[in-house]
């Protein structure tokens, strides 16, 4: 069933499934990040993983912010954005430490999460992370196009322009990364249109300088990457925006990980959810 909470100041829309230990999923599909990915997107609609992990573990998945039926808030947003918003839903539901799951940019934030909350992290799951020189020449260019079409056009043809159809920013990179919450409510979209053009841009272009800041996988620093002593389970991505070599990276800065070193397309439900079990439950 699915709920809304409040964390950090903006409604979080979340569902709790199955029984077991805690399991914080952090959803794929880049800046359209939503409970419905883990199901219906990509190689996530393959494997099926919501219909296997819940047998064994409380699945906590939620739209991220800016994402689906979650708010937002016009801020510079990083990684550690996202961990905020985990570490409060984790402290909603009464859980005080959790296996942290990620797919796709999803992973991200897990990196972010143990980084942050050592203490809080039991295990780290990236399935396909992100990453790749051009995954960050994408992500940059996306941002551009936003931050050109507002330097010509203004916040109010943003608005406009989100509301005249239903893309998200990856389909109509012009819309920006607040789309669905000016899509979903009034008082966020006019003062949205309300804000000042020029600290809009500078908000932005930081924004995007500190989340795609590398030509591997984001989300952390290595050093601090190799500081961590938490298990963990990577399965690689092979393509433009999930590079093989990313997934190599983090193998690299995470001590003692578990690397499946599988090609993408025998990743199947047949063996992918129970590669992931298999791995939780060797923990103990």
């Amino acid at each position: 069933m699915m709920a809304f909470a409040n964390i950090d100041g903006i409604s979080t829309r979340y569902d709790v499934t199955g029984e077991g230990p805690p399991l914080l999923m952090y959803s794929p599909g880049g800046f359209d990040a939503r409970i419905e990915k883990w199901s219906d997107l990509g190689v996530y609609a393959r494997i099926k993983l919501l219909d296997h992990l819940p047998k064994s573990y409380t699945c906590i998945t939620f739209d991220r912010r800016e994402n689906g039926q979650s708010g937002g808030r016009v801020e510079k947003i990083g990684w550690e954005s996202y961990v905020r918003q985990g570490a409060g839903l984790l402290d909603h539901l009464g859980f005080e430490k959790a296996h942290i799951m990620g797919g796709c940019m999803g992973c991200c934030p897990v990196m972010a999460f143990a980084v942050a909350h050592p203490a809080r992290t039991l295990s780290m799951v990236h399935y396909w992370p992100v990453g790749g020189a051009n995954y960050r020449i994408s992500s940059h260019q996306r941002f551009a196009r936003h931050m050109a079409f507002v330097e010509e056009n203004g916040l109010r043809a943003v608005v406009d322009l989100v509301r005249s159809h239903d893309k998200n920013f990856s389909a109509d990179p012009r819309g920006g990364p607040w789309g669905e919450p000016i899509r979903s409510s009034d008082d966020f979209a006019k003062n949205y249109a309300s804000l000042d053009k020029a600290r809009y841009l500078l908000t932005v272009s930081a924004m995007v300088r500190g989340m795609m800041d590398r030509d591997t996988a984001p989300g952390a620093e290595p050093e601090d990457l190799m500081s961590l002593d938490i298990p963990s389970l990577i399965i690689p991505g092979s393509d433009g925006f999930h590079a093989t070599s990313a997934a190599r990276y983090l193998q690299e800065c995470l001590k003692g990980s578990d690397y499946w070193d599988i090609p993408t397309a025998e990743q199947t439900e047949d063996n992918a959810p129970g590669r992931i079990l298999s791995f939780l439950g060797s923990l103990g």
